[in-house]
């Protein structure tokens, strides 16, 4: 594995076991620079459904308790779905819908609500559980086919030509992807690329620190579309959801809120296409730098949703023209109007490697180490400070590098 960043616990303070969590909220730093308060009194994401492709989600936590649609699974990928074999997909879910009930966390939409997928990723180790439970292609396929709007997955590996199908035609199904870009940045990987986030279609997700710092882990190239808060939060410190952890870090839990924040913007605008929610968070998202020429640290900036819904007349721009069509290599939805089922192919490779190209020389490379085949990777590292970036009103002085295209 190298140097995996995928441990799954990789924490610095962790609360007794059955200690109150009280004050977890009150740990989740970004709710206030972020404004949640006032952006829930105009959307909560209610009616908005995020598929969470992850390591299952305990459905029986306080903050989840009523959040997790677990009929909305369909049996074919719905083995132990609400079974959690790390903590991580809980985590992930109660970031992004979470009510806060019982000192839990609270999401930053805790009106949606969360469909669980639980996956073959690094941390199942049982040989019997492996066989059972489903790739992630394979789960990313049902999601495309559900009514889930939003697609959050906060891991890296899937490099297969059956995972690279399966982003395309989720892709074409109208379906929001959004993934961490993964935390290999000062482990001697400068050009190292990772999937689903370097795939065309997706979103990828950078973090940063309290000060809108980019996160020194978090990985960094053309791929990179958004930046969201992503170091010091709480999370569940293993699969015996006995307590909380503090001061967890990685890209998953920015890929997390910036799944929540297009959720409050779809909740809001219910009729907007993809191509309009993903314009809204690129045009909206604070930076320093024109949007034509986004940072290959943060992508368009900081997600700051809070933007698009405090303005009541805030233009989404045409809803057939993806936004990300010359990082994308043309606009799939378009095409796809008459071939919604793609199959694997070399092209997709081959703009993958475009929107991502920071080195590597093949997409099947450029991941193994952290992919180990066609196992997948979750994100949960340490880290320090990179470049700048915009959160909340506030704005600050932006160290970066031209992204080379």
């Amino acid at each position: 594995m190298g140097a995996v960043v995928g441990a799954l616990a990789v924490v610095t303070v962790g609360l007794a076991p059955g200690a109150a969590a009280s004050d977890e909220q009150s740990k989740e730093w970004y709710l206030g620079p972020m404004q949640a308060e006032q952006m829930w009194k105009v959307s909560t994401g209610k009616g908005v459904k995020v598929a969470v492709i992850d390591t299952g989600v305990n459905a029986n936590t306080p903050s989840l308790k009523g959040q997790v649609l677990t009929d909305d699974v369909p049996k074919a990928v719905a083995y132990h779905a609400t079974v959690d074999y790390a903590g991580h997909g809980t985590s992930m879910a109660e970031l992004i819908a979470g009510t806060g009930a019982g000192g839990g966390l609270k999401g930053l939409a805790p009106g949606a609500k969360i469909v669980p997928y639980r996956v073959q990723l690094e941390g199942l180790k049982d040989s019997t559980e492996k066989e059972k439970t489903p790739e992630a292609w394979q789960a990313l396929r049902a999601a495309a086919d559900s009514d889930a709007k939003i697609i959050n997955m906060s891991f890296g590996g899937m490099t297969s030509d059956q995972d690279e199908a399966a982003v395309k035609y989720a892709a074409s199904k109208g379906k929001l992807l959004i993934a961490s870009v993964g935390n290999n940045a000062g482990q001697g990987k400068s050009g190292y690329i990772d999937f689903p986030a370097a795939y065309p279609y997706v979103i990828g997700v950078a973090a940063s620190d309290k000060s809108a710092t980019v996160s020194k882990f978090s990985s960094h190239g053309n791929y990179v579309d958004l930046a969201a808060p992503g170091e010091g939060f709480p999370g569940w410190c293993d699969a015996s959801f006995r307590s909380y952890c503090d001061n967890r870090n990685g890209t998953s839990p920015a890929a997390a809120l910036t799944s929540a924040a297009a959720a409050l913007i779809w909740s809001a605008h219910p009729d907007w296409t993809v191509n309009q929610i993903v314009r809204s968070l690129i045009d909206t998202a604070g930076r320093k730098w024109p949007k034509g020429d986004p940072s290959k640290y943060a992508g368009y900036g900081m997600i700051r949703p809070r933007v698009v819904l405090e303005d009541p007349h805030y233009n989404p721009g045409a809803p057939n023209v993806d936004p990300l069509a010359k990082d994308n290599g043309g606009d799939l939805l378009a095409k796809s109007a008459t071939s919604p089922s793609p199959s694997p192919s070399a092209s997709a490779t081959s703009q993958a490697q475009e929107k991502g190209s920071t080195g590597a020389t093949s997409a099947a490379g450029s991941s193994a180490e952290s992919s180990g085949g066609n196992s997948s990777t979750t994100w949960i590292v340490l880290g320090a400070v990179g470049a700048v970036v915009v959160i909340g009103g506030g704005a600050l002085a932006v160290a970066r590098s031209r992204r080379a295209r």
